[in-house]
């Protein structure tokens, strides 16, 4: 890459960072090319964008951005490094990311930033065994709507009883 391509690629990749919801570095050693299509084609469906870029421009843009120092170490930008970016659901592309490691071992998690807060490995794996955040909101909607439901079946069920009675009692006079 000449100079003047790497100058760019920092350029357009920094205000890219700062937009972001979600910042997540994995490392995707042995991830076969057609893996890597494969994964890439599952965060796109989401909103998200997985880069393969040398981790010294990363470092470059990241601290343009303003990322935590304690995010753009030696420790995590070294070996092979991809960035998964998105300005939507900053946690959708993270459970796309654990599913899929999952399934093929591979990617590993690095580190993150999620809504600006850093997250290490152990919690990027924690985050991304959750449920989505529709299943969770249904949950939440399911267990306030769970009282009102007994009530109503135990009001209906007074009711019922009151007609029962009401009709024995037409029949016999």
């Amino acid at each position: 890459m000449l100079k003047q391509q790497k100058i760019d690629l920092v350029v357009k990749l920094t205000p890219k960072l700062k937009s972001s919801s979600s910042v997540v570095f994995v490392n995707f050693a042995g991830l076969s090319v057609m893996l890597q299509q494969k994964l890439k084609a599952n965060l796109k469906e989401i909103g998200a964008d997985m880069t393969v870029i040398k981790n010294t421009l990363i470092k470059r843009a990241g601290k343009e951005a303003g990322i935590n120092d304690e995010v753009l170490t030696d420790e995590v930008l070294s070996g092979q490094t991809a960035l998964i970016l998105t300005e939507g659901d900053g946690v959708a592309p993270i459970q796309v990311i654990g599913k899929f490691a999952k399934e093929n071992n591979v990617p590993q998690f690095k580190v993150g930033i999620i809504d600006g807060n850093f997250t290490d490995k152990e919690g990027l794996t924690k985050i991304s065994m959750l449920p989505t955040k529709d299943i969770l909101y249904s949950q939440v909607v399911g267990s306030l709507m769970s009282p009102i439901y007994s009530l109503i079946g135990t009001l209906n069920g007074n009711m019922q009883k009151l007609v029962y009675i009401l009709k024995e009692v037409s029949t016999r006079g």
